[in-house]
């Protein structure tokens, strides 16, 4: 059985100044990041669609592990299958060389783009102001790997994008030990059915983006002293983290109450010991803060007292429940 056919635009890129690789894409096809997407750490990355075939992905990336450039892996993987005609691949190599290939019954509109560190290569489009678009858009946008991506999606998406319609959408990317606990997996954030996948990803994104990259410019960081230390130790007190003075000084229960916070809300990428703090802590913080006197203002109590605890107070009352006990694995004999 023949695979599917769907349309489909995406970006294969590298950028020399992070050395990384990352692929994004949208498509009227569902999960559509399961199956376009590939990319390795000092190898490269790949776009597989159209009449996709899945092998391109690792396939391609064996060939470029060993050695071969961007337009070889595109000959050889086209080359050796007969239904060439009805795919299309991006490639991006280690050194940042881009190709493409857009088979001859690709569903109309299709084609590629091919610039410096990126390949646009789409089908099924509104036509070719698609993927001149997102290369342009790629081209132009401050910023590095992930907001070009990103951008270059939007772009393409506000020339019709994928004709039939927007389901999925979906960004990878690699770069060395970036990734959580110090994988090369530097993002992987999908959509895989939505009315609006492109902005639904960005604002994935942008909640990936504060809770797990360390992508701010240290030089933004604020000093923890004055005002600002008076305005953390209200948002932490809103939200029961904090139970002291609101002094301005920042001693150690404050400390103490931030780091709980931080642990809690998965911002340890974030922690720091310089009594200095990333400026997107203080607006996350104030958000919540705001949100947590809106809930006790306009909803019922049913416990007493229930609404004048925030959620990072601790738990009064009670014994812990019952921990199962451990048991000791045996060593292999």
């Amino acid at each position: 059985m023949a695979p599917p056919r769907f349309g489909t635009f995406s970006i294969v890129a590298h950028d020399p100044d992070t050395a990384s690789w990352g692929v994004a894409v949208q498509s009227k096809f569902v999960a559509v990041g399961a199956v376009v997407p590939w990319a390795e750490v000092g190898t490269g990355a790949i776009a597989t669609q159209a009449a996709a075939n899945p092998a391109y992905g690792p396939e391609g990336l064996a060939l470029l592990r060993a050695g071969g450039s961007a337009s070889e892996v595109v000959r050889r993987l086209t080359d050796a299958d007969p239904g060439r005609d009805e795919r299309q691949v991006g490639v991006v190599d280690v050194r940042g060389r881009a190709a493409a290939f857009t088979g001859a019954k690709c569903m109309d509109w299709a084609g590629h783009e091919v610039g410096d560190g990126f390949a646009c290569q789409g089908n099924i489009l509104f036509g070719p102001a698609v993927v001149r678009s997102m290369a342009r858009a790629y081209e132009t946008t401050p910023g590095d790997l992930l907001d070009r991506l990103l951008a270059a999606l939007a772009a393409g998406q506000r020339e019709g994008g994928d004709r039939r319609g927007m389901q999925a959408a979906a960004i990878y990317a690699v770069r060395k030990g970036a990734g959580y606990g110090g994988s090369d997996r530097w993002v992987d954030l999908r959509v895989d059915d939505h009315l609006s996948p492109i902005e639904e990803l960005r604002r994935l994104f942008k909640l990936y983006d504060l809770t797990m990259l360390s992508r701010e410019d240290p030089a933004t960081l604020v000093p923890i002293k004055g005002e600002v230390a008076r305005g953390l130790q209200h948002d932490l007190s809103v939200l029961g983290y904090y139970t002291g003075r609101f002094t301005g000084t920042w001693d150690d229960a404050s400390r103490a109450a931030f780091a709980r916070f931080v642990g809690e809300h998965n911002f340890e990428n974030k922690q720091r010991d310089d009594d200095r703090v990333w400026p997107s802590i203080v607006a996350y913080l104030q958000d919540r803060a705001a949100a947590e006197t809106a809930r006790r203002t306009g909803t019922a109590p049913i416990v007493a007292g229930a609404l004048s605890r925030g959620p990072g107070a601790q738990p009064t009352g009670g014994a812990p429940s019952p921990r199962a006990p451990s048991k000791a694995k045996k060593s292999p004999k």
